[in-house]
């Protein structure tokens, strides 16, 4: 089975985390310092505050913009369901838009009707690696006093006009969860150019203390370890590697499929980089349950992502969510994500395109 997934740890990696482990120091420490610095230089972004998972990020850069009881958080609903679990975090309510239905991403024209005295954030998803359309997006929450998060979970290294994904927002959010373009094993971390939000987050990922035993808020233990971050420094390293490898790999899936005319391919926007967490096609004219089933009966890993809107689980239905996006929906309902990470073999690509196209 050729896997939709599949993290890429050599001897670097395993040298790097023997070092920590025979120093002692395995708990947050001078590796994790050295990753937030090079994190930052990456990304181009004042700071990088390193965390125990993406979740962990997200939920930490709402507080530091002070989301709170009575405040609404406005995010897609086509995401993995921690975009909208880290606003309840917060106990404040998330409000869904629609998406583009060519991005996937949430669409900007339908923000501002979303938007209400109560609303406090806005998140922006840059879904399986392609940025949101930030420009649009940016100058809504400026003209209207919102603070804007991106969550780049999806999207390191990903750049829009020039900028990378996690450095235009207040604050950008990554993960580093082992299906991701880079990993640490499990992590996350917050980019940020805002002095407060820095402050802010380092002091709640560490029980709200700036000074050690001296709690000054109800915070988390939401720190990454050092092993954590030993591995993360090298897969920084590899990072564009892996991402050039990726691009190759979508441009020649989209070459053998295109003239498919019962499937699209992903789109890329004028001024992005689409660093391809997942190739995603859409399947018309064909039961996509099918095509995702031949697909595996074939040696093929596809994957759905996500057959199920957050709005419209099972958790946020009983919270009273019944309302419809017709796009997400609709999307939902005809998306499959295709391997595409960057241990394919030119022999896979072949085989995942040619196995596409004999689909009767």
């Amino acid at each position: 089975m050729i896997p939709i997934a599949k993290p890429l740890l050599g001897e670097e990696e395993k040298k790097a985390v023997t070092a920590v482990i025979d120093s002692g120091m395995i708990a947050e420490g001078a590796d994790v310092a050295e990753f937030e610095k090079a994190f930052a230089r990456y990304t181009g972004t004042k700071h990088a505050i390193a965390t125990s998972s993406g979740t962990a990020a997200l939920h930490l850069a709402l507080l530091a913009r002070e989301v709170g009881q009575g405040d609404e958080v406005i995010i897609p609903s086509f995401s993995f369901v921690a975009t909208a679990n880290t606003v309840l975090f917060c106990n404040a309510k998330p409000v869904f838009v629609d998406i583009e239905d060519k991005t996937y991403n949430i669409n900007a024209k339908k923000i501002e009707d979303a938007i209400t005295k109560k609303t406090k954030a806005l998140v922006a998803v840059h879904l399986y690696g392609h940025p949101a359309e930030l420009d649009a997006i940016r100058e809504i929450a400026e003209d209207r006093g919102i603070s804007l998060i991106e969550d780049a979970c999806q999207a390191h290294g990903a750049t829009y006009h020039g900028k990378k994904a996690g450095s235009i927002g207040d604050a950008g959010c990554f993960s580093f969860y082992p299906t991701k373009n880079m990993t640490s094993g499990e992590g996350g971390m917050i980019t940020t150019d805002d002095d407060e939000i820095a402050e802010k987050t380092r002091m709640l990922r560490q029980h709200g203390m700036r000074v050690r035993y001296h709690q000054d808020a109800l915070g988390f233990n939401y720190r990454m370890t050092n092993i954590a971050a030993a591995i993360g420094l090298i897969q920084l390293r590899k990072l564009d590697t892996f991402n050039r490898k990726r691009i190759e790999n979508a441009r020649h899936l989209t070459e053998k499929i295109s003239d498919a005319d019962w499937l699209t391919t992903p789109t890329v926007r004028d001024g992005c980089t689409h660093v391809f967490h997942q190739y995603t096609i859409k399947v018309g004219g064909k039961s996509r349950d099918r095509v995702l089933e031949a697909l595996r009966e074939k040696g093929v890993g596809a994957e759905i992502y996500y057959p199920i809107p957050i709005h419209k689980q099972k958790f946020y239905r009983e919270l009273g969510y019944n309302i419809s996006l017709p796009t997400t929906e609709e999307c939902a309902k005809r998306v499959l994500s295709l391997p595409i990470h960057p241990a394919l073999t030119k022999h896979d690509l072949e085989h995942i395109s040619e196995t596409l196209r004999s689909i009767p």
